[in-house]
């Protein structure tokens, strides 16, 4: 009876032990998309590509949880040859000078409904950076999850581009991320 006793608790803390550690998820697949408002109501549309990115993440304890990410800047893509050029230019994203655009959390909460969570992060773009609230869902099956998440930025804040009559200053960025778990 003490041997099964002893054998009952260490298969308990175990169990606790891995519901308190945070999951290492490897990202599979990435979208990340945008869209910014024309003059006369037209949207433009693109994406950008190179995605990498750890994140460890367990809705038991989003004290441990952290995500970091970058995707190449000179991979935007708006399906028009000439303004992707120019959005790599010195005037926007200067990708000779900041290959990389970088998103480091700083802290996790969960929101009220189920699966949907708030994120803390340092958005960096060029060499400035800014804290932006972005709140997220997280839906597992098994081994594999999802990430989905939407935010506003304004790109002049950043050094993307200048004041314009032509070209809004409100980006809308999406992410979605397709992860599984790492052992």
């Amino acid at each position: 009876m003490k041997r099964q006793s002893i054998i009952y608790t260490l298969v308990i803390i175990s169990l606790l032990s891995l519901k308190t550690k945070a999951q290492n998820w490897k990202p599979v697949t990435a979208a990340i998309t945008f869209k910014i408002k024309h003059s006369l109501g037209a949207t433009a549309e693109g994406s950008f590509k190179g995605f990498s990115g750890t994140i460890f993440f367990d809705v038991m304890n989003l004290s441990t949880a952290s995500i970091k990410a970058t995707v190449d800047a000179k991979s935007i893509d708006t399906g028009i040859h000439l303004r992707d050029n120019t959005m790599r230019s010195g005037d926007y994203f200067d990708v000779e000078k900041y290959p990389k655009i970088s998103i480091i959390s700083t802290k996790i909460e969960k929101n009220i409904k189920e699966n949907e969570y708030i994120g803390y992060f340092n958005l960096t773009i060029k060499n400035i950076t800014k804290n932006l609230k972005i709140p997220f869902v997280f839906t597992q099956n098994g081994t594999q999850a999802s990430f989905k998440g939407s935010f506003a930025i304004n790109r002049t804040e950043y050094g993307v581009g200048e004041k314009s009559a032509l070209l809004g200053d409100t980006a809308t960025i999406t992410i979605t991320i397709i992860v599984n778990t790492q052992q």
